[in-house]
């Protein structure tokens, strides 16, 4: 089909036809003045009222036989193209559009009257907050870009569209602000796209697989987000942002570590709750990760290092519990994760009962029949809470939570070191597009840590962070610079 199109209206048909063979393809003959043509398009994507306005009605006006430019004239449509060749005419028809194929003519016109159900903007629920913007973005192409448009009206916001997978032709679009972006970065996501050879794209998060650098890494290499207000303070901070049709969450690249630390609320409320907030959430996540490992290997390797009134009360806990201190982690881990996710699958009216009704029901119950001793569903409870604090980092701690914990059962808390030692030497040496995973903290970059951990005020961003690859460093004059120029 990437042959160019015939003059003769009964060849291009014959071969349309042999493709386009299901029953919900309509090929509408009609009469542009003296010639034949025929309205090709899709029933469910194209709006008949809107064709019939703008297509047919200006075509039931053309008298006699006239050129290609006149004809193309005569129609309303605001987007209306050419196309000469029977693959551009194929990918127009299957994206929505309706194309008019016209005897006498190698050319046929395309017209994006695209019409089909999408869901209202709404709050995501991954990115609730008290204060600040309430929108999300959604599964529509077009909608995710006019949200874009409206936080960030200027020219500079650059839009560059692709097509991926060979069955599904799922819309790409590449996103980053011209001046600030590093124009290597955005060509080098662009030929990584077009280079992915896969059946189907059905979410972001396939194209995410292909982008990343490191293909046996547990960490996150590409960043997402649901928010359109996140996105755009991504972008200017130097970030380039990919959407996919279909699906309502925005990839970021490059990725930091960090950035799943900070939340939209940070920035809407006051440097002193934010900071506190962002270290709760260090905390709650080195919690998370290595409270479970260090009980059991305390139990079974460093008892001095439990205080006595603590080790008398494990004592008396224990007493009669059938399993060893790592069985029975495990085995409480094991039942924490089942009710996960029996809670994230079933509906929510249920899941909510499940998860209440199997915490309260199955712990207290499993603690009162002597399987589990209750220190150690305390510190599974406060652990799995504590996890969720950072809940874009989830899935990845869960797995690193139970490395730590087999490895504390195993060699105890000098095991534990080790591994953790291993961590941060691949967290320094890792990189992704140029970017270290660790920054602004390995390489140390001083100017970067102002919005770190400790969020800094308004005053103290006039530049954007130095640890991505950015042009135009400054952000924000005050109104003393102004006047010193």
């Amino acid at each position: 089909m990437r042959m160019k199109l015939a003059e003769k209206l009964n060849d291009n048909l014959s071969k349309l036809k042999k493709v386009l063979s299901s029953d919900d393809v309509t090929f509408l003959d009609m009469k542009v003045g003296d010639t034949s043509a025929v309205l090709i398009f899709i029933n469910d994507l194209v709006n008949k009222d809107t064709l019939g306005e703008l297509v047919l009605k200006p075509a039931a006006t053309v008298k006699g036989k006239p050129d290609f430019k006149e004809l193309f004239g005569v129609f309303n449509s605001p987007e209306k193209k050419e196309l000469s060749t029977q693959k551009d005419t194929l990918e127009e028809i299957l994206s929505g559009s309706a194309v008019m194929i016209i005897d006498s003519f190698s050319t046929a016109i395309s017209f994006g009257l695209k019409h089909f159900e999408k869901r209202a903007i709404t709050e995501p629920p991954t990115s609730t907050v008290i204060k600040g913007p309430r929108e999300g973005f959604v599964e529509s192409l077009p909608v995710n870009v006019s949200l874009m448009r409206r936080k960030l009206k200027s020219p500079d916001l650059i839009f560059k569209n692709l097509t991926v997978g060979r069955v599904s032709r799922t819309p790409v679009s590449i996103c980053y602000i011209r001046g600030i972006a590093d124009e290597k970065l955005v060509e080098k996501l662009q030929k990584k796209l077009d280079s992915i050879d896969i059946d189907a794209v059905l979410d972001s998060s396939y194209i995410s697989k292909f982008l990343g650098e490191h293909d046996i890494s547990v960490f996150k290499q590409i960043g997402n987000t649901e928010k359109p207000d996140i996105l755009a303070a991504k972008i200017l901070e130097g970030r380039v942002a990919i959407f996919v049709d279909g699906s309502p969450i925005a990839l970021t690249v490059p990725y930091i570590l960090l950035e799943d630390f900070q939340s939209a609320s940070d920035y809407y409320n006051s440097s002193y709750s934010a900071t506190v907030a962002r270290i709760i959430r260090l905390l709650s996540v080195i919690l998370a990760l290595l409270l479970p490992a260090f009980f059991v290997s305390s139990e079974l390797f460093h008892l001095q290092l439990i205080p006595l009134s603590f080790l008398l009360t494990i004592v008396n806990s224990i007493k009669g519990i059938p399993l060893s201190p790592s069985y029975e982690m495990f085995f409480t881990l094991l039942i924490f994760e089942i009710l996960n996710e029996a809670s994230v699958r079933m509906p929510k009216y249920v899941g909510m009962v499940v998860s209440i009704v199997g915490g309260l029901v199955l712990g207290e119950t499993a603690v009162n029949a002597g399987i589990i001793s209750a220190p150690t569903l305390m510190i599974i409870a406060l652990s799995g809470i504590c996890l969720y604090t950072v809940p874009e980092l989830e899935q990845t701690f869960s797995v690193i939570r139970i490395l730590f914990l087999i490895i504390g059962g195993s060699f105890g808390g000098y095991g534990i070191l080790i591994v953790l030692a291993m961590f941060f030497v691949h967290l320094i040496t890792f990189e992704n597009y140029h970017t270290p995973l660790l920054a602004p903290f390995s390489p140390l970059v001083k100017d970067d840590l102002k919005d770190a951990f400790y969020k800094g005020f308004l005053s103290e961003m006039q530049s954007r962070p130095e640890s991505l690859r950015n042009k135009n460093k400054r952000r924000i004059r005050l109104m003393h610079d102004k006047k010193g120029d």
